[in-house]
């Protein structure tokens, strides 16, 4: 009889030593993290772009703003060309405020739930010069 008892008390030590290693791992493993992306508006060389013009992008990830060269710059998200079309969607990406100093930043993140396709943005005080990009959200 005591050496069954021991020999539970073993397999029951074995047992629960595994499980301490195993959920250890499931602790320990690092989890999906968003990106950080950054996107110029106007280019190194001073033309009037945003660099890059076109970027894929997963749910959740941050675009990080810099305002670069020949400023004031500032980013519209337009509603008419992004995948539901939603006013709202837009104008919580975009920034209309305008950048007046190279060196400011300010951050777009695309909701976890953003719907996937293509969103297109653009400076509104350059847009006539060609000043648009795009974003494309991947599942």
């Amino acid at each position: 009889m005591k050496l069954i008892a021991a020999s539970l008390r073993r397999l029951t030590l074995a047992v629960l030593t595994v499980l301490l290693v195993v959920s250890s791992f499931a602790v320990f493993t690092p989890t999906a993290s968003a990106e950080t992306y950054t996107i110029k508006l106007g280019t190194d060389k001073g033309l009037l772009k945003f660099e890059p013009s076109k970027l894929t992008i997963k749910p959740g990830d941050l675009i990080e703003w810099l305002n670069n060269k020949v400023p004031p710059h500032n980013v519209l998200f337009d509603p008419a060309k992004n995948p539901t079309k939603s006013k709202a969607l837009a104008a919580s990406l975009s920034h209309s405020k305008l950048q007046l100093n190279p060196g400011q930043k300010v951050t777009t993140t695309f909701p976890a739930d953003a719907p996937t396709g293509d969103y297109v943005f653009y400076c509104a005080p350059h847009r006539g010069a060609g000043m648009t990009g795009k974003i494309t959200v991947q599942g």
